[in-house]
């Protein structure tokens, strides 16, 4: 293999078909989220429960965008399985859940698409965390029919139906680390069964 061929797909921005939102206009959207919320919880006790590992980029740039006291939480859950479409179950990674009573509580989490994930977590929430109040908010809000029918509070962009990566989106626990959201190229995605 010619030095071109091996280094093909070493950059990982290079491994994407095209690049949907760049980080100035990540950082827009997410500055503009911040001030909505800061404004909607004015004067509340918020508790900010992050869906990890995907929300983590986009929690971390979102708390300092909201200008109130409140505190931070994370619940890890899993629902594609490395694949690229949602394997229809939610698997919660820990038994504990965030000490939410009496709160105002906004779930984050990176893309809502089908609807299992946000609505499993918002709903054990209210089931079992006695919140005050449960919002969420989502970066991405995925066009498409939810087969759970639930919508975010707060959502940063609109997208098509197609598999994105990069800033916390990951496809088989890689690309989160890009600074941008991106559709991967066909190449890059393993063959599943």
């Amino acid at each position: 293999m010619g030095r071109e061929g091996e280094n093909k797909g070493r950059n990982i921005e290079d491994r994407l078909e095209r690049i949907l939102f760049d980080q100035a206009r990540i950082r827009e959207c997410i500055a503009a989220m911040g001030t909505r919320i800061t404004a909607d919880y004015a004067g509340g006790d918020l508790t900010i429960v992050a869906v990890l590992q995907g929300g983590v980029l986009f929690l971390a740039d979102l708390v300092r965008e909201i200008r109130l006291p409140l505190r931070l939480d994370s619940i890890a859950v899993a629902s594609y399985h490395g694949g690229t479409a949602s394997s229809g179950t939610v698997t919660f990674q820990d038994a504990r859940l965030p000490d939410v009573a009496g709160r105002d509580v906004l779930v984050l989490d990176d893309i809502l698409d089908s609807g299992r994930t946000l609505s499993a977590i918002v709903n054990r929430i209210r089931d079992e965390g006695a919140p005050k109040s449960l919002r969420s908010a989502v970066l991405l809000s995925k066009q498409v029919e939810r087969v759970v029918p639930i919508e975010a509070d707060y959502h940063g962009f609109e997208i098509a139906d197609e598999f994105v990566v990069g800033y916390g989106l990951d496809y088989r626990g890689e690309y989160r680390n890009l600074p941008v959201i991106g559709v991967l190229k066909d190449e890059w995605i393993h063959c599943e069964a």
